[in-house]
């Protein structure tokens, strides 16, 4: 059983901060989307937040790696359990996302995410169809990348995914002292209300060029996919600086380029089928 003394049962492999601070257990709740969806939990923790979200909702699905906090949690959420509107489920969440969603139904997901970990989660929930939002506790950094706009230094390739997606807020940060035992770091809470999910890894690949080196203009991290002249041809057609830095182009135009890159590598692929093609044999008369 987790005793007073939280701090000696955080498992530093897990990653493990315990949100102990009531105000903003408060807050998280209070940012919560208002409907009767299921929420998922990853990482309920000593479930301060699981008992705050079953208080304000249906029903809690909880994914916990940790089995000595999967023991603590059948025994202090038992009742709820009981009350048949709680699931725990112990063992890796990624585990269970292999298939495209975490759940077959609609859900919202909420977490207090080790930060190892957060923005790989945070983009597994962006491509699950059946998730239709995300409230995460995350590193302040993370937050900043996911809700960065256009022009801003933090703005990178997690922006633009997030708002090809829906809008990201970053609700508000939270300090060390809230946590048992304290991160070194300032955490934040980040907020994503889908509309709609990724569907396109190459888009994701693409992004991750154009990102590569935020600091060099954009048409030159492009140029690992295509030659200058075609791009700066494009450029001029979406109305982008040639001498634009990756962060200062807006989401649109970055689908526009990716669209008509996509377009022209299938072009080039066409001519050379058709270029490869056996000429047909001529019948002597």
């Amino acid at each position: 059983m987790i005793n007073s003394d939280l701090s000696k049962f955080a498992n530093k492999k897990f990653g493990q901060n315990f949100l102990k601070d009531d105000f903003y257990l408060k807050q998280i709740i209070q940012s919560m989307p208002k409907d009767k969806l299921k929420i998922v939990e990853i990482g309920p923790g000593l479930g301060d937040l699981t008992k705050e979200l079953l208080i304000s909702s249906n029903y809690v699905i909880a994914f916990e790696v940790d089995k000595r906090l999967c023991e603590h949690l059948n025994s202090t959420l038992e009742s709820f359990k009981n009350n048949g509107c709680f699931e725990l489920r112990c063992g890796d969440v990624l585990d269970n996302w292999e298939n495209e969603s975490l759940i077959d139904e609609p859900y919202h997901l909420v977490a207090n995410l080790p930060y190892y970990i957060a923005t790989h989660i945070i983009l597994k929930a962006l491509r699950d169809k059946m998730c239709q939002s995300i409230l995460v506790m995350v590193q302040k950094e993370v937050a900043d990348k996911f809700s960065a706009k256009p022009k801003q230094k933090e703005f990178s390739a997690l922006g633009v995914l997030a708002s090809v997606v829906g809008e990201a807020t970053n609700c508000f940060n939270v300090p060390p002292t809230a946590f048992v035992p304290p991160p070194k770091i300032t955490s934040a809470v980040l907020k994503i209300i889908k509309n709609s999910s990724l569907n396109d890894n190459n888009f994701e690949e693409f992004l991750k060029i154009a990102f590569s080196q935020p600091r060099k203009k954009l048409i030159k991290n492009l140029s690992l996919l295509e030659d200058i002249k075609t791009l700066e041809n494009k450029f001029e057609k979406f109305g982008l600086n040639l001498n634009a830095r990756p962060h200062e182009v807006e989401t649109k135009q970055y689908i526009q380029l990716y669209e008509t890159l996509k377009e022209i590598k299938y072009e080039r692929k066409q001519r050379k089928e058709r270029t490869n093609e056996p000429k047909s044999s001529q019948k002597e008369p």
